[in-house]
């Protein structure tokens, strides 16, 4: 197995699972200052993005 494949696939699925959540939440109530579901979704979507990219550097070397 690749140097860097399961971050990338982790990476994945977290970003998947962190836009569902903000899809779900804009739907459902809008945008509130005072929810807290905009920001996981938003951290789940920024921590997915990142192992993404630093599988994707490791796939690469």
């Amino acid at each position: 197995m690749r140097e860097g494949l399961i971050p990338t696939v982790l990476g994945s699925a977290v970003m998947a699972s962190g836009s569902v959540l903000r899809v779900m939440d804009m739907k459902k109530h809008g945008m509130h200052k005072k929810d807290m579901m905009p920001l996981a979704g938003a951290a789940l979507l920024g921590f997915g993005l990142a192992h993404v990219i630093l599988g994707t550097i490791d796939l690469t070397k």
